[in-house]
């Protein structure tokens, strides 16, 4: 490896049952620990969430329920995989953002100390996207061949928006013709988000919170018996689209769920 170890770095990955790095729980974890003498050691834990996992997740991994049913838990791992990470520092591809702070909530979840203070992290998205510009000249100098000189003139960028649409569908053949099923590559999303960011989700015909510590509660069950914590949301950083609902509720009025179009 053309790099220059100090200690060990240990690349990791995830498969998880969702993208919620706070909520959702690993399935799957792979390290391969390389020596600064540059030996490597690859190890692998098939992990069982104790949540169910949802058909979307199922689709991008392929691991099912049945799959992780005998798994051990996390939690019965942990101290091992620590051991394993022990002295190490951390790599991995959207690692910084998404595997680390995952794998620190298991940990802590678990009730396994695991610190981070002192640990490097090489993340190889942050390089690749660094060393290889993903704006909208950058895109329609590969796929057009053209040099975008009127750069942040929007109407000079919906044009080549509209030039790099029209080369993407003309290079990749698999990609789907219709606006319905691109919004399904371009905006996903759970069915069962009440919001687009989802904070906020159906269960049957109830809304209930989607993150933190109130994740699971019942919107109408927080009307009724802790308005503070809503009030709490109206005053934070929520999209408006949340903020209308909490509004809403607070004033007896809920959405009604409905199939979307």
């Amino acid at each position: 490896m053309n790099l220059a170890l100090d200690r060990p770095l240990a690349v990791l990955d995830l498969e998880t049952t969702g993208t919620n790095r706070v909520r959702d729980r690993i399935i799957d974890l792979a390290l391969v620990i390389i020596r600064p003498d540059e030996k490597r050691e690859t190890f692998t834990y098939r992990v069982n969430p104790g949540i169910p996992i949802p058909p979307a997740a199922t689709n991008i991994h392929g691991i099912r329920d049945e799959d992780v049913a005998d798994a051990p838990s996390f939690k019965d791992q942990a101290p091992e995989i620590r051991s394993r990470l022990e002295g190490c520092d951390l790599a991995g591809f959207n690692a910084a953002r998404y595997d680390i702070p995952l794998l620190c909530e298991e940990f802590a979840r678990a009730g396994i100390p695991f610190s981070m203070e002192g640990r490097r992290i090489v993340d190889a998205q942050i390089l690749f996207h660094l060393k290889e510009p993903r704006d909208l000249s950058a895109a329609l100098m590969y796929y057009c061949g053209a040099k975008h000189d009127g750069a942040h003139g929007a109407l000079d960028d919906v044009e080549a928006t509209i030039q790099v649409l029209e080369a993407q569908l003309e290079r990749y053949p698999d990609l789907p013709r219709t606006v319905r099923e691109l919004d399904a590559l371009c905006n996903p999303r759970e069915a069962d988000w009440v919001d687009q960011g989802g904070r906020l989700k159906w269960e049957g015909d109830e809304i209930v919170i989607n993150f933190g510590a109130k994740g699971g509660i019942r919107l109408r069950d927080l009307v009724q018996k802790d308005t503070g914590y809503l009030n709490w949301m109206l005053t934070r950083d929520f999209p408006e689209e949340v903020k209308a609902i909490i509004r809403g509720a607070l004033n007896g009025q809920y959405p009604v769920r409905s199939e979307k179009p």
